[in-house]
This record gives structure tokens, C-alpha cells and sequence, in this order.
């Protein structure tokens, strides 16, 4: 595709990365590998001895989402600020503004907590030493990622009413904006085109990554779910080497 969302280049400085890995300018120009067989194998080998770190992590997000998805419209409720429409009752208009405030409070804990479950995956695909507790290690990032997610939103919205094609392709190529916000410390907007540069030169390649993970876990869900203790482990880790081999890992992150 054209670079229609062409900006200038903001003046970066990288720290070295780590040998063998990718760069933030290499992996804009698209200088590379990318094969998903060799990612799922590599994957596959890094989960021995790394389930227990990312399930125990994957643990911690759930008790932390699941006390937010049910106590938040409870208390917005108890706040008079109801977030959700009782079936026959007439519409309320302070309820478009629960179901904002709503959203942007989950948001808010979900993002952070979904960056650091990747990080979890890159630092163990990077070899190097991460706990669980990862997944808390960046709520300080908690504003830009807000607003890269907003920025993303309105441009896929944008896709989509024009055709459903560049919304698709956005919908893919912008998947490692998040990451970039915290393991390269981008804005917004140079995250969003740092991943949409990266990720066109491959774009397909990485769709089918995820299309193929995607059937490993619903083969994996078949059987009472017990393939996932594999599987999601694998998913993860996956997902970090795609990032390592594209844009690396910085010297503070790899810490």
C-alpha cells in the first residue's frame, strides 16, 4: 500500500540493541526476517520452563479485570451515573455518560496491564530475566497509551466508513503500537506509524502469524482446554519474538 499516512520522521535516539535483534529505524525500513514456522518453533522451545511465569501473570490480569469489570458499573450505579440500560426502562442520558466514564476507567487498567503481559512475552523471548509481575510495571505509561489507543480508534473508524479494506489493514498493521509506547518510550502517533511502517512490509505474513495462533488455540480449547497451558505461553512468547526480531529490545528494558 502507498504511505498515505506519511508524517516526518521524529529525530530518535536508540540505545544499542541487543545483538542479533532488530532497531527501531531497521524495522521502519522493513529490515527483517519474518517466517512463521521458524517464530512458532523458537516460541515453542522458550515456553520450557516459562508457563509457570506466564500463567502465574496471566492470573494476577484476571484478578485484577474481573473485580474491574464487575465493580466498576457498580459503583458508577451507586454514584448515580449508571453505566448500563435495565431492560423496558426508559433511556436515561446520564447513561452515555456512565458508559464513557465506564469505559475509559477499564481502559485505563486494561492497557497497562495488557503492555505489560507483552513485555512479559518479549523479555522472554529476548532471554532475559522477568517475573509475573511484570504485568504492573507500567501504569505509569497509563496517558499515552490512552491516547495512542484513541488515535488508533478514530483512524480505524476512519478506515472502515471508507472502505472496509483500510480498515482491516490498519486493524493489523497498528498491533504493535502499544509495545512501542512502552518498551521504546514513542508518542502516540510515532508509535502508530512505526508499527503501520513495519508491519506493511509483512503485512501478511503477519496476518497469517495470528490467523495460525488463532486455530492453535481453538484446536488447544477443544479438549476441556488443556492444550492452553501450551498454547497461551506459546502465543505470547510468539508475539515478543515478532516485536525483538522487528524493532528489538532497548538496553533499559532488557534490564
Amino acid at each position: 500500500m502507498t504511505d498515505m499516512y506519511k508524517t516526518p520522521d521524529a529525530t530518535l535516539t536508540e540505545s544499542p540493541e541487543m545483538d542479533g535483534f532488530g532497531s527501531l529505524e531497521r524495522g521502519k525500513a522493513g529490515d527483517y526476517q519474518f517466517v512463521i514456522g521458524d517464530i512458532i518453533r523458537e516460541a515453542w522451545r522458550k515456553t520450557k520452563g516459562a508457563k509457570g511465569t506466564v500463567w502465574l501473570a496471566l492470573l494476577l490480569y484476571g484478578i485484577i479485570m474481573i473485580p474491574v469489570t464487575i465493580g466498576v458499573p457498580w459503583l458508577l450505579e451507586m454514584a448515580g451515573m449508571p453505566s448500563q440500560q435495565a431492560p423496558g426502562a426508559p433511556f436515561d442520558p446520564t447513561l452515555l455518560v456512565g458508559l464513557i466514564v465506564a469505559q475509559i476507567i477499564s481502559i485505563a487498567i486494561t492497557l497497562p496491564l495488557g503492555a505489560g503481559l507483552f513485555m512479559l512475552g518479549l523479555k522472554l523471548a529476548s532471554g532475559v530475566p522477568v517475573s509475573a509481575t511484570e504485568v504492573f510495571g507500567y501504569f505509569h505509561k497509563v496517558l499515552p497509551l490512552l491516547v495512542t489507543v484513541v488515535v488508533m480508534y478514530i483512524m480505524l473508524i476512519i478506515g472502515f466508513i471508507l472502505l472496509i479494506i483500510p480498515g482491516i489493514y490498519l486493524a493489523v498493521a497498528y498491533y504493535l503500537a502499544i509495545p512501542l509506547v512502552v518498551e521504546k518510550g514513542l508518542g502516540p502517533w510515532q508509535a502508530l506509524e512505526a508499527s503501520r511502517k513495519a508491519i506493511s512490509k509483512c503485512w501478511f505474513r503477519f496476518f497469517g502469524l495470528g490467523f495460525t495462533l488463532t486455530l492453535l488455540m481453538i484446536v488447544a480449547a477443544i479438549p476441556l482446554g488443556i492444550g492452553l497451558i501450551w498454547v497461551m505461553p506459546l502465543l505470547i512468547i510468539a508475539f515478543g519474538i515478532v516485536y525483538r526480531n522487528i524493532f528489538g529490545l532497548e538496553g533499559a528494558a532488557s534490564t
